[in-house]
Formats: C-alpha cells, structure tokens, sequence
C-alpha cells in the first residue's frame, strides 16, 4: 500500500499555503493514503487546519520545544524516525522544503526528487528542467523510499472541509545539539505575500533605482498585489532578494501577473510560466517578455504605470 508522509510548513499558528497544494500533489497518487506530519511546540491550532484539508487521512503532531522553530538540521532526524512506515515522503519546493529534504533524503540514503509538477504513477513523476525549457520523466527505484519535493507553483490548494484523525507521536531521534535558533530578521510588509498572492506586480532593473520602485509599490497598493523585481533589479540593489522571482528566486503562480520594466530573461521567465494571465510594460518592442504575455504594451513605464494607478 502506498502511504505518503507529508511535512507540514506553518509559522507555529496557521499552516502555509504551500502545505494545501502538497495534498493536492499527493492525492493524485492512485489509493494512497496521506498522513501529514506537524512538529512544533504547540501543534494544536497547526493540526486543526491540518486535519481540515480534503484528503488527508490522519495528522500526526510532534510536540517538542526542540520544534519550535523549523531548523532543517532538527527536523531530518525526526522525520526519518516517522519514515519507516512510509513509501513517500513529500515536502515543499519552498525555502523550508528546499533545505530540510534533502537532508531527509540523506539521512535515508536516497536520491531526492525534486519540484514534482506531475504525477504519472506511483514512482513516475514529471518535472522541469534546464529553466524551464524542457520537462523530463522520471522514475524512482519501486524498492526504495520516494522522498520529494512539490512545485507548490503547478498544483491548486487541496480544499477544506475534511475531519481527520488527529494524533499524538513521540519521535526517538538525536537531535543535533550545533545547531541552534539565534533568531529572524525579515522585512515587515502589509502587502500579500509573494507566493500566494493571487496577484503579483513586479518591476525589473528598468525602474532605475530603488525610488522608481515608488511606482510599483503604489500599483500594487490599488490593485491590492504582491510586489516582486526581477533578479537583474535586486542585483542592483534597488530592492531586497525575497522579492526575487524566477529561477534562483522564487516560483509563483498567480492569477495575474504584472511585469514592469522586465526583459523577460529565460531564467525570469521559468518563476512564471504558471501564471494565469501575464501582462507585460516595457519600451523595447523586441523584448522576450511579449512572447509569453497575454497583453503587451510598448510605452515608456514612468509615464504609462502612473497613468494606470490613478485611472484604477
């Protein structure tokens, strides 16, 4: 029987958004039976979501203080004490899922498989490569334990409705002890955030400087969007890396997306291909953005997106 364990991602009181879509990845899985795993301090509020999201059969929560905060180092261990029942082992394509297994698949001396974007068969996945470019087969070993992680940008968010069994775990693993949380800086926002906002408006290094990031910002605020930048415009320094979309950056898939000043680089363009209905601003006609945008507008960014913000 196929049983999947998936890690869930919260911030210690609501899951994220990226944990749903990992169901709806996972379900696609013909007969599987999904548990998902919560470790945390306090995994209560964490598991009550949890165990809403239509087709996952059981929660199980580890309660550790050791959990409180989500350290890749701390949590492989006990992920791998959880496996033994498993075939599967899934986590998210996010900055979480994207540091913790690997180390699972280590500790478990399996190759990891990442950004699943289609499920063909029990072990037969489908994923991106070279950008984007190209999507390839692949197919883990059928006597080994699959361990991967979701493109939470190729699946819509499971559904909420479900009543799951909610239970209690004690996790035998060493937890490291050179690893260890000092603490978080991050950059305080009233806008959506980037990976779930159902739309996007981003600015690329066109904007000239950080201040011409002033008409994005207020684009945004009247559309009520999330605000990203092309890796060329926080190269620049004219806005932090978070903001970062694209290959190396962060991979969205919203409902509308903005992009201001953007060439449209291949690398850009893989961040996203999932997007509903992409709109493109830029003075050079001849930019690869217009390939792939629904509507496209050749016109000078500083007089057309001000002229836009006050008409909405």
């Amino acid at each position: 029987m196929t049983k999947i364990l998936l890690i869930a991602e919260h911030d210690g009181s609501a899951l994220k958004p990226s944990t749903a879509k990992c169901v709806s990845c996972a379900s696609q899985i013909a007969g599987a039976e999904l548990h998902l795993v919560v470790f945390a301090a306090d995994a209560g509020s964490v598991a009550s979501e949890a165990a809403s999201l239509d087709g996952v059969a059981k929660v199980i929560t580890v309660e550790n203080e050791a959990n409180e905060h989500a350290l890749a180092a701390v949590l492989a261990p006990q992920i791998v004490a959880l496996a033994s029942d498993y075939s599967h082992v899934f986590g998210p394509s996010t900055t979480f899922g994207k540091d913790l297994m690997p180390r699972v698949a280590a500790l478990l001396g399996v190759n990891q498989l990442s950004e699943i974007m289609s499920v063909e068969g029990t072990h037969t996945f489908k994923r991106a490569i070279y950008a984007g470019n190209a999507v390839v087969t692949v197919e883990a070993p059928a006597d080994a334990k699959v361990v991967a992680t979701v493109r939470i940008a190729s699946y819509k968010a499971a559904g909420s409705g479900n009543s799951a069994s909610i239970e209690s775990a004690s996790v035998s693993a060493d937890i490291p002890a050179h690893t260890r949380y000092i603490g978080l800086e991050a950059g305080a926002s009233d806008r959506p955030d980037l990976l779930s906002a159902p739309k996007v408006v981003a600015g690329g290094r066109a904007l000239g400087s950080t201040e011409g990031f002033d008409i994005i910002y207020a684009l945004a605020e009247k559309l009520g969007a999330g605000v990203g930048a092309s890796r060329a415009a926080v190269d620049a320094g004219y806005v932090p890396n978070e903001m970062q979309i694209g290959q190396t950056g962060k991979i969205i898939a919203p409902d509308l997306y903005i992009a201001i000043g953007i060439s449209g680089a291949i690398q850009h363009l893989t961040g996203i291909k999932d997007a509903g209905t992409i709109v493109a601003i830029n003075k050079d006609e001849e930019a690869p953005i217009f390939e792939v945008a629904d509507i496209g507008l050749v016109a000078d960014l500083f007089s057309v997106v001000p002229e836009l913000t006050e008409s909405l």
